[in-house]
C-alpha cells in the first residue's frame, strides 16, 4: 500500500504583479499550480521550496516569508498533502535550467487571470495560498529557527 500521506512545499512567487505558476498534466488534464513539490528525506522544508521552484522554474529564489499548512485530500488516489507554503523572491533566472520533466509551461499570471482559471487549478490551495499572501497573513522566517 502507498503512503497516503504527503508533505509538499510551495512557493508564492510575485513580480510586477504577476505570480509564477507552473502548468503540468496531471492524469491527462493540464491543470496551474504553484512551483510546489515533495519534501526529500533529510531535507528541510525550506531548502525543499527553494530547490523545488528552481528545479519547476529555473528560478533561484530567496524565501522571505511563511504563508502558513494547508491541507488536501485527493478522493481519486486517497493521498492526503500537507503543504508548506512560503513568499519568495525571485533573484534570477538560469537560461540553462532544465526544467522537470513534469512540467509543460512556466508562466506568470494576475491574480485575476488565475481566478479565471480556477477549475484548472491542481488543488483549492493554489489560489489560498495567494489570497492569505495578499491579505498579509504571512510568518517571518524566523519561525522556523534551522529547519
Amino acid at each position: 500500500m502507498p503512503d497516503k500521506i504527503h508533505l509538499t512545499v510551495a512557493t508564492v512567487v510575485e513580480r510586477d504583479g504577476l505570480f509564477l505558476l507552473v502548468e503540468e498534466t496531471r492524469d491527462g488534464v493540464q491543470v496551474i499550480n504553484q512551483p510546489a513539490g515533495h519534501v526529500e528525506p533529510g531535507e528541510s522544508v525550506r531548502d525543499a521550496a527553494v530547490r523545488e521552484t528552481f528545479e519547476e522554474t529555473g528560478w533561484h529564489v530567496h524565501l522571505t516569508g511563511f504563508i502558513g499548512f494547508s491541507h488536501h485530500f485527493a478522493e481519486a488516489s486517497g493521498i492526503t498533502y500537507y503543504r508548506v507554503s512560503f513568499v519568495a523572491e525571485a533573484e534570477t533566472f538560469d537560461t540553462q535550467a532544465e526544467i522537470d520533466a513534469d512540467i509543460d509551461a512556466v508562466v506568470w499570471l494576475s491574480l485575476e487571470q488565475l481566478e479565471q482559471r480556477v477549475d484548472g487549478l491542481r488543488s483549492p490551495m493554489v489560489l489560498d495560498c495567494i489570497h492569505r499572501y495578499r491579505r498579509g497573513e504571512v510568518f517571518p522566517m524566523a519561525v522556523f529557527l534551522n529547519t
